[in-house]
């Protein structure tokens, strides 16, 4: 369970949408006077450098970010993901990029709070250099995000977006994940719930989407980013998928109008495609 490190994958495409949507749910909850608060039950180690160490083995963020790095025509809400990409690297050259815990504080008003679990030590303590002067604002936990959200909810304010974002090396998260919101939601029912996970060739993906479908939510919305045709061999990740709950009432017709052009531009071959759905009253 301890072998994961997001280092390896930082950047990529599956970064470019939970981090682009991370954005857009944050700057909705924010538009409100009420400070709220941003949980993260794997929060990895906040920052990646991209120029050397994990990140250049595989080199995912080449065909993640480093794509929308250098376009011209970009939706102006893609325009400000970007925008905030390059605060990390003031330079102009793609060196580091922001993890969600570092996407969040960009986001944050100086009234919001962060609560931070990464279970990982190594990433434990890379996170806890990256927030090193974070102050009052940020409280990090070495725990079990799953276990751990427990205590936080529902948090003071009566506001928060949390990020259930596991590894799932371990096909028990799929079920991890079920369980950790159906509790959330009875300790705390009006929170905003962003759940990341991977399209694979396994049942337990979809068999996932289908328990949490039929929770009875009364505001969710799905949406699914493929990048390219499933592998013959049946291994790997061909795209990622967030399921929200209580998501912002204007996410829907921002999706509309970015998946078209994040399909063309990080699609990898004719396979690359979304799917967006969503039941917000």
């Amino acid at each position: 369970m301890l072998s994961y490190r997001h280092a390896f994958h930082a950047g990529n495409h599956a970064d470019v949408l939970k981090h682009f949507v991370l954005m857009q749910v944050l700057q909705y909850t924010g538009q409100k006077g009420k400070p709220y608060w941003y949980i993260d039950t794997h929060a990895g180690a906040g920052k990646y450098a991209l120029d050397t160490g994990y990140a250049m083995q595989n080199a995912e963020f080449e065909s993640g970010i480093s794509r929308l790095w250098q376009a011209t025509d970009l939706p102006a809400t893609l325009a400000e993901y970007v925008h905030l990409i390059r605060q990390e690297n003031p330079d102009g050259k793609l060196r580091l990029y922001p993890g969600s815990p570092a996407v969040a504080e960009a986001c944050l008003r100086d009234e919001d709070r962060m609560r931070l679990f990464e279970l990982h030590p190594n990433d434990f303590k890379l996170l806890r250099q990256t927030f090193q002067h974070g102050g009052r604002k940020v409280m990090l936990f070495a725990d079990d995000g799953f276990a751990g959200i427990k205590a936080l909810l529902p948090p003071p304010p009566r506001r928060a977006v949390v990020l259930i974002d596991p590894p799932y090396e371990e096909k028990q998260d799929y079920q991890r994940v079920v369980t950790a919101l159906q509790d959330a939601l009875q300790r705390f029912a009006t929170g905003t719930y962003i759940i990341w996970y991977p399209l694979l060739q396994r049942a337990e993906p979809k068999q996932m989407i289908d328990k949490l479908k039929r929770l009875q939510l009364p505001s969710w919305l799905h949406v699914t980013l493929t990048v390219q045709r499933p592998s013959e061999e049946g291994f790997g990740m061909h795209g990622s998928g967030l399921f929200i709950v209580n998501p912002p009432w204007t996410l829907p017709a921002t999706l509309q109008e970015t998946l078209p052009w994040l399909v063309e531009s990080l699609g990898q071959d004719d396979g690359a495609s979304y799917t967006l759905e969503h039941q917000i009253p």
